[in-house]
């Protein structure tokens, strides 16, 4: 019998409804899984035990959303933190704001309540969500990076922890630790989640996105927080734009030879597979990314640098330096830089259905002092589409491996329903 820790959200959700699993059980159970593995994943910078199992207790339909009422009826769900919560502290990461406690729940953390969901705790971020990594290690070798920033999310999941958390992605924040630690990370077009009550780095990159275990979890989740439909399945095989973009040359030959795989295995499969260069206009884009990226969070972490810079990492204050010593009309050439490449993104996509690519270089580098290279996601991050990371088994040293699949923005049920082709080719 499959511990309740280890379904699905998905599954989880239809047991919950049938009356066959409690949403106290699987709260149980992700508790017992946590007490077992959380002294080594170190996946919570924030948990209080009482809340989640006061939580499954509720009676549905209350003013907090009650399980089991609602499309995550009961479903436990980790939260990132950078996104805040009025009942656990909101730290960000960071010392400065250490005991922090929000009067008000970040918008999707509300939403989410409302839906019936129950927040377990809340998850290890990197610094800022930028690169300084948190204590998190891998569950599937602790030796080894889970990625970040959305670190403790995704080392939940595959943990057992609960089958649902929250991600956000400046670069390669969901895709990147989805990939590392074999779940599925799914971040939506730009601005499909609200972003109310999250600490905001990049106004120009920045999207809410999510973990699960499967492509179903993640549509469960996101159209649950925005009453959208997006858990069709693709009626037919799709035409695939296979393209390794900026991040080719930082690819393992064991990544390379997994994308290439899935390629031919989706053409075997009735999909039209179509290898195409990285436009010039994508390339400008790739490299315009970190311009804005760190341009727009010196400003945004303007109190912090004023008042409290030692407590800043010496990495994170150097970067903010060097992007503050940059003229203003630096920011404002690569903002012009991401539009252009997002129309031309649009009209090469006119051709295909969807795009294939890696979702990391390669498996979890060894070492918990950093968290990986965003080279693979930090381009279609500035598109403002729809991305996902799907497990695609395991390289050389029996780490998991993800193939990244990539739509045109708004076509978020298009591509989870393409990702749910693809995944079932990848089990085939």
């Amino acid at each position: 019998m499959t511990n309740p820790a280890d379904l699905p959200a998905a599954e989880a959700a239809r047991r919950i409804a049938a009356g066959r699993l409690a949403p106290a059980e699987l709260v149980e159970a992700c508790l017992d899984r946590i007490a077992t593995r959380e002294p080594v994943v170190r996946a919570f910078s924030s948990l209080d035990p009482a809340l989640p199992r006061r939580a499954a207790a509720r009676p549905p339909g209350g003013p907090l959303g009650g399980p089991p009422g609602g499309p995550l009826g009961g479903l436990p769900i980790g939260v990132k933190d950078v996104l805040d919560t009025a009942d656990l502290p909101s730290e960000y990461g960071s010392p400065i704001w250490a005991g922090h406690r929000p009067r008000a729940d970040a918008s999707a953390v509300a939403l989410t309540r409302a839906a019936g969901g129950i927040v377990m705790g809340k998850t290890v971020t990197t610094e800022f969500a930028t690169r300084h990594p948190g204590p998190t290690s891998n569950p599937h070798d602790p030796a080894r990076t889970p990625g970040g920033s959305s670190q403790g999310s995704a080392a939940g999941v595959a943990a057992g922890f609960f089958p649902l958390a929250f991600g956000t992605q400046t670069a390669g924040s969901v895709l990147r630790p989805a990939a590392y630690c074999g779940v599925t990370g799914f971040k939506p077009s730009f601005g499909l989640i609200h972003r109310a009550g999250m600490k905001v780095m990049s106004e120009s990159l920045d999207t809410i996105g999510m973990f699960g275990r499967t492509v179903e979890d993640c549509a469960l989740f996101a159209g649950a927080l925005t009453r959208l439909d997006l858990g069709a399945r693709a009626g037919s095989a799709p035409r695939v734009a296979l393209c390794f973009g900026p991040g080719e040359a930082e690819l393992s030959p064991d990544s390379l030879a997994r994308i290439e795989a899935v390629a031919e295995r989706c053409a075997r499969a009735g999909a039209q597979v179509t290898r195409i260069p990285l436009p010039p206009a994508l390339q400008a884009v790739a490299q315009a990314h970190p311009v804005v990226m760190n341009g727009e969070t010196v400003h945004a972490l303007a109190w912090e640098r004023a008042t409290a810079r030692a407590l800043i990492s010496p990495v994170l204050n150097e970067r903010l330096d060097e992007a503050a010593a940059r003229p203003a009309s630096a920011l404002i050439a690569a903002r012009a830089a991401f539009a252009e490449g997002r129309k031309a993104f649009r009209a090469l996509m006119d051709s295909f259905d969807v795009l294939l690519t890696a979702a990391a270089p390669s498996e979890a580098p060894i070492g918990l002092d950093a968290t990986g290279d965003p080279a693979c996601n930090a381009l279609w991050t500035a598109l403002h589409g729809p991305c996902i990371s799907l497990p695609a088994g395991t390289g050389a040293a029996g780490m998991p491996l993800g193939v990244q699949l990539v739509a045109p923005f708004g076509e978020d049920a298009a591509l989870l329903g393409w990702a749910r082709w693809v995944e079932d080719v990848i089990a085939g």
